[in-house]
């Protein structure tokens, strides 16, 4: 096909070009990835395999070892920002649940991040518990003196409504 003179060529050629048929009295082995082929050695580059060699021949140096390494262990410094835990507790229970819940969350994170140094969470923390808190306890008291408003002016309205004859 290839071959200008694929006319010319005789059947021992043409045979000799072919690979010889499977047989199966030879028995197929897997070529051994690690074994070097004959010929030689690839260059390294885009797509080359690395030849490492057979296992034993080369340096013969030992193996290499390190001096130990040194660690540091510096202690950390709790901080000391205020966390506001039972005053967050208090908001959850008696003024404005959700608020509340809000202000626990980050009265807990407060005190984790005192425990473990970290003075900027520990800050920001604390200032949102205690803005959390703030909303929660002015809700609260907002709801409860609406309460009282609505009850005295109900009962202080029925009082005085007489009473209806037909």
């Amino acid at each position: 096909m290839s071959n200008p003179n694929y006319e010319q060529l005789g059947e021992k050629a043409l045979a000799a070009q072919n690979p010889p048929a499977y047989s199966e009295k030879e028995a197929y082995t897997e070529p051994d990835p690690l074994k070097q082929p004959a010929g030689q050695a690839p260059q390294a580059g885009y797509g080359a395999m690395p030849y490492y060699g057979t296992p034993g021949v080369g340096s013969n140096l030992g193996p290499v070892l390190q001096p130990p390494q040194a660690v540091f262990v510096t202690p950390v410094q709790p901080t000391n920002e205020p966390d506001y835990l039972v005053y967050s507790i208090f908001t959850m229970l008696c003024c404005c649940l959700p608020l509340g819940i809000a202000a626990l969350v980050y009265s807990i994170q407060t005190r984790e991040a005192n425990f473990a140094g970290n003075a900027v969470s520990a800050k920001r923390n604390s200032r949102m518990a205690r803005l959390f808190g703030h909303i929660a306890l002015g809700i609260g008291l907002g709801c409860l003196i609406i309460y009282i408003i609505v009850v005295v002016l109900v009962s202080t309205t029925a009082a005085y409504i007489p009473p209806h004859k037909p």
